[in-house]
């Protein structure tokens, strides 16, 4: 008999203990477990979010260089000083006799804005072909037109050529919807 009262204390024991104690920690792990698990997901997506947004401010980066290089290419402002400025500088570096710089008005297009400098250069062939590849290095877009080349003579072993060049750089238009305007009644009134 007292084995038996034994057994059904032990009993006793064992259910208060599973249904007081066991029972609550198992469902307490339980919850962990899904607030572990929830946690883990909320990393993830937090990762994810970081990795993005790493990749955009790498993508805002590197496209905030790429406008600074196109501001540089086709500026918003005529910048018409320092182009003549420039101009001048690799002239003079090339050895050529600047003869004539001559600004002509501004040309609107739908997309850019067309800045005509007429040139005439006096120098030698190789200074002449010095001073285009330099123009053609400049940041800038610039393009030389209507290159006309006259009156050569003959110094020592070398040719002297007067050139006369259409120097056009270009800038954005201030009011991307007045440009095509302007470009417009610009063939009315001439």
């Amino acid at each position: 008999m007292k084995v038996m009262l034994a057994v059904f204390i032990v009993a006793i024991l064992g259910a208060i203990y599973y249904f007081a104690l066991h029972t609550p920690m198992e469902e307490a792990i339980a919850n962990e477990q899904g607030r572990f698990g929830q946690l883990q997901n909320d990393m993830r997506e937090a990762e994810e979010r970081q990795r993005e947004f790493i990749r955009l401010r790498e993508e805002v980066a590197s496209r905030e260089g790429l406008d600074r290089a196109n501001m540089r290419v086709l500026p918003e402002q005529a910048e018409i000083a320092a182009f003549l400025q420039d101009l001048n500088r690799l002239a003079e570096t090339s050895g050529l006799q600047m003869r004539l710089v001559e600004p002509r008005p501004e040309e609107p297009d739908t997309h850019y804005v067309r800045l005509p400098v007429a040139l005439r250069v006096r120098g030698r062939y190789h200074q002449l072909a010095r001073f285009f590849y330099n123009v053609s290095r400049l940041e800038r877009a610039i393009s030389m037109e209507n290159i006309e080349l006259s009156d050569p003579t003959v110094s020592g072993e070398d040719v002297v050529l007067d050139v006369g060049v259409l120097a056009t750089t270009y800038r954005r238009p201030t009011e991307p919807a007045a440009a095509p305007e302007g470009a417009a009644s610009a063939p009315q009134g001439g």
